[in-house]
């Protein structure tokens, strides 16, 4: 039998932009708990962004964000012995933790010199609606869309 869900623990806001999302963003970039190092990475990108675009950093961030977020993924689902991709509407705190995984993800493959850099780039490259985090979200609603035959079987 399983027990109850654990309590959702709340994320203080980070002290630059007062935001719970950048704080969220700040943890996920987080490698062996050097949070400091993490925000430096983040604001130094945002300042980066700002000084190539001349628009505010953190409007940029947030228009990134607002671009990755899938709106559809499959979920594997068994059926009497078969498994079927069934395409599933998310939540929206899905939606962001996804957005934020993939921008991270998308920015740590990338080719330039610096985590910084990487991370500016990748984050400018998401708020036009390129790049690789982009990419990701669109083969997610491409196999949603793929298996929408299956959309009988959500549960």
């Amino acid at each position: 039998m399983r027990r109850r869900r654990a309590p959702e623990r709340p994320v203080e806001p980070d002290p630059k932009y007062g935001s719970v999302l950048v704080s969220k963003f700040i943890n996920n970039l987080m490698w062996d708990g050097k949070k400091s190092k993490a925000r430096k990475i983040l604001y130094n990108s945002l300042e980066l962004c700002q000084k190539k675009t001349g628009e505010d950093g953190y409007q940029i961030f947030l228009k990134a964000i607002e671009n990755v977020k899938p709106e559809i993924e499959v979920r594997a689902r068994r059926v009497g012995g078969a498994t079927y991709q069934v395409p599933v509407e998310i939540k929206p705190k899905r939606q962001i933790s996804l957005a934020i995984k993939w921008i991270i993800q998308a920015a740590r493959n990338r080719s330039e010199r610096t985590m910084v850099e990487r991370l500016a780039n990748e984050i400018l490259d998401a708020s036009k609606g390129v790049g690789n985090a982009i990419k990701i979200r669109e083969n997610t609603h491409k196999m949603a869309e793929a298996n929408k035959v299956f959309a009988h079987y959500r549960w």
